[in-house]
């Protein structure tokens, strides 16, 4: 059984935010998988189905972000789905827009939906896929910075990496996330 998280934040106001591009990712697999998220439990909103005969969940944490990793511990502990067989998307301050970077462990980076799941999870060796959305221009603050929109003319940029990562994810489903790392690494 495999487990994809995408980080972000419920509610209209956060939709398509540089914040919630993890969810973005999450409906893309869950229109390609054809995996619907009907389900709302483990403090979150969230699918089953199967890909290749492997059952495969998907789980947006509804917590907000500083709390995601109760969400994710949750679900794992009611599953008992190993820290191998899972794989949590997030946006990162230190890629530019349109870059996505695979690793299996890491510190949080400041990111505090990580510092949650690293709190919850015990450890920070977990496969993850990081999505750059880029430094806040003009001195702006980071917390308003990542809770905005992309600028138009990023949007592209975005949308392709939204497309990667879940295709990733798919190639995942199929391969070592080591392989994967390899193959999308750019």
């Amino acid at each position: 059984m495999k487990l994809i998280v995408g980080l972000g934040n419920p509610g209209k106001q956060y939709e398509k935010t540089r914040h919630n591009i993890g969810f973005e990712v999450i409906d893309e697999l869950a229109d390609k998988l054809n995996i619907p998220l009907n389900q709302s439990k483990f403090k979150g909103l969230y699918g089953m189905g199967f890909h290749n005969g492997e059952k495969v969940i998907l789980l947006k944490p509804l917590t907000y972000m500083n709390l995601s990793g109760e969400s994710i511990r949750a679900i794992m502990d009611y599953y008992e789905i190993d820290l191998e067989d899972l794989v949590i998307i997030y946006d990162d301050l230190d890629l530019p827009v349109g870059k996505i970077r695979l690793r299996q462990k890491g510190s949080a980076g400041g990111h505090n939906g990580i510092k949650s799941t690293v709190a919850h999870l015990g450890t920070q060796e977990f496969n993850r896929i990081r999505i750059g959305i880029d430094r806040p221009r003009n001195g702006m603050k980071v917390p308003d910075y990542v809770l905005g929109r992309f600028h138009e003319d990023e949007w592209g940029l975005t949308k392709e990496s939204v497309q990667k990562s879940a295709e990733a994810c798919r190639t995942w489903l199929e391969k070592p996330f080591l392989q994967v790392m390899n193959e999308y690494n750019q």
